[in-house]
């Protein structure tokens, strides 16, 4: 203190921090903060953390302090950091580089719980894969002619392997003359694209795939963007992808790179609304059974390699579009019964996918969902529901109020559930009901839910004492780099300080405990929740393989980062 402030506070008799009345004040503080601290959905995992955590929390903590100063140096503000992906390219090398990206990278992650399957591929390596596959063909309603036609104007690939010669000039997608609906060959369409040939074709197919942050300053944010992307961009895509020699490649790249971020398991929600062709027929198959048995054959070659070694598998959520009719839905509903008796150990749940705010809501689809609870009784299969529901900023409109829906349904988790932090009731039963709810914080920000990361209502569910996991559903689609929660973490510890190491892990073991591993009725379900590492099932046993990697993880941290960033003997934990 400048001893000038000290005289003048001094003579006008302002008081001194260590009064008894202040101390008493500060007790008051840090006991409200703890009665606080002790509701968080990590109290009793902070309790029980070994000394070598304790040190790696404390670690992490002071890594993140100083990342953030870093950012905050390169022009960033504290309340608005971007997604890397946003960043410039020497801001990003940088961060890649940083002690923070490092350990999160590093970190052992679980389960992905949330991701939709077209969305998560990377749509530079779609596209090469559609020019490495002969056979590959686009076509359109009408020639697209006009800028107009370019940002919006309908058209879709077929896998056509036995069409022979090429095409006249008369058929060339970009002129007048062009015979809608007819197929052109990928390459010859490509080169004759009027802006710079095929790699001006690439750029604008990756326009149209993608929703990147500098698209979306120019496109319907919310429930019209979900929209967009449900009946615009997702039917372009899966019309490439859903052709045997892609689907195995895109399998394989995706199952690949979230083995590298450590992650062990993960569950794609799939609408089964599209063609699909196995590789050499140009007609598509009568049902998805194809499609699964490729699925299947693709998670045991990968977790046969060196690098699947450790990876436990994938399961699929079947969905459908809830702006469908009944007959429509009912319609899916029984191909998914009957590709779960064919494929009964790569089903594990349904959900119902498109914009809330302006679809069906769950009260609407009532009878056709109990109808279908109904037939997986009768047929004695296990397929709970894993809703969308609370994807909106609405308080009492029909997208809200589909969570009280999901939770009166029985779902298990419930995906998104942005507004669930304006009902404390509701919060309550989910927390007493065991629904874990899926997060994906940078979806949201590209769908323009939030304006930043920091934004997300997150924390408040975590004050509160709700079950999360964190997600990265759609990074292909919003342009967001590979597979994985890298990201997602790095920034959850930047922009909630209260969160640290401990209440990511708590995320990740919560990846665990809700994921789907086998089919179980209700109560075997619960009773594997409650018992969590405890327990004898399948969970229990990857909880303790998720808890040996921590470990070893929090060893590492100390090993590598201790010097650098602790003095041991003024924090005084013994390891």
């Amino acid at each position: 203190m400048d001893p000038e402030d000290g005289s003048w506070e001094a003579e006008e008799g302002v008081p001194h921090i260590e009064d008894p009345f202040i101390q008493r004040f500060l007790a008051g503080r840090l006991s409200l903060i703890q009665r606080e601290e002790s509701q968080r959905h990590d109290a009793n995992l902070q309790k029980s953390l070994p000394p070598v955590a304790q040190r790696a929390c404390q670690i992490v903590s002071r890594v993140c302090a100083q990342e953030l100063a870093q950012l905050q140096q390169d022009g960033y503000q504290s309340d608005g950091i971007p997604h890397p992906s946003r960043m410039s390219d020497r801001d990003r090398v940088r961060l890649e580089s940083s002690d923070l990206w490092r350990l999160v990278r590093h970190l052992p992650k679980g389960s992905l719980l949330h991701g939709h399957l077209p969305a998560m591929v990377d749509t530079d390596f779609l596209i090469d894969q559609a020019f490495a596959t002969p056979g590959i063909h686009v076509s359109a309603p009408g020639p697209l002619l006009t800028q107009r036609d370019f940002q919006g104007a309908p058209f879709a690939f077929r896998y056509c392997p036995r069409s022979t010669g090429e095409p006249k000039d008369k058929h060339s997608l970009w002129a007048d003359s062009y015979e809608p609906s007819t197929p052109i060959d990928l390459q010859s369409a490509a080169a004759s694209f009027p802006d710079k040939g095929e790699s001006g074709f690439r750029r604008w197919l990756k326009s149209r795939f993608t929703l990147t942050a500098e698209q979306s300053q120019h496109t319907p944010s919310g429930s019209r963007a979900i929209s967009d992307i449900f009946n615009i961009r997702l039917p372009i895509i899966n019309s490439i992808l859903q052709c045997e020699p892609i689907l195995r490649k895109c399998l394989r790249h995706i199952f690949s790179e979230l083995a590298a971020d450590r992650i062990r398991y993960v569950e794609f929600r799939v609408a089964f609304t599209f063609e699909y062709f196995l590789e050499g027929s140009d007609r598509a198959e009568k049902d998805y059974n194809a499609w699964f048995q490729i699925l299947q054959d693709e998670i045991e070659t990968f977790r046969n390699t060196e690098e699947g070694k450790e990876f436990h598998g994938a399961r699929v959520i079947w969905s459908t579009m809830r702006g469908l009719s009944n007959k429509d839905i009912g319609l899916s509903m029984k191909q998914c019964l009957l590709a779960k008796e064919k494929f009964p150990e790569l089903i594990c749940g349904f959900d119902l996918l498109g914009p809330e705010a302006n679809g069906r809501p769950l009260n609407d689809l009532l009878p056709i969902l109990f109808w279908f609870r109904g037939r997986c009784a009768e047929e004695g299969v296990e397929v709970p529901f894993l809703f969308h529901a609370g994807h909106c900023l609405g308080d009492g409109d029909q997208a809200d109020d589909n969570l009280f829906d999901s939770v009166l349904l029985g779902a298990r988790r419930v995906s998104q559930a942005l507004s669930l932090y304006k009902h404390p009731l509701l919060i309550d039963v989910v927390k007493s009901k065991n629904i874990l709810i899926e997060c994906s914080p940078s979806s949201n920000a590209c769908l323009g839910f939030a304006n930043s990361f920091q934004s997300q209502p997150l924390p408040a569910l975590l004050s509160r004492g709700a079950s999360v996991a964190i997600s990265n559903d759609s990074p292909g689609l919003f342009g967001l780099g590979p597979n994985g929660l890298t990201s997602e973490f790095y920034q959850a510890l930047l922009a909630f300080h209260s969160l640290g190491l401990s209440g990511l892990t708590m995320m990740v073991e919560n990846s665990i405990r809700w994921s789907c591993y086998e089919d179980q009725t209700s109560k075997e379900w619960n009773t594997d929740i409650q018992e969590a590492i405890l327990g004898e099932g399948v969970k229990a046993g990857r909880l303790h393989e998720f808890y040996a990697d921590f470990e070893k993880f929090c060893g590492w941290v100390v090993q590598e980062f201790e010097e650098k960033y602790c003095n041991p003997e003024e924090d005084n934990i013994d390891i």
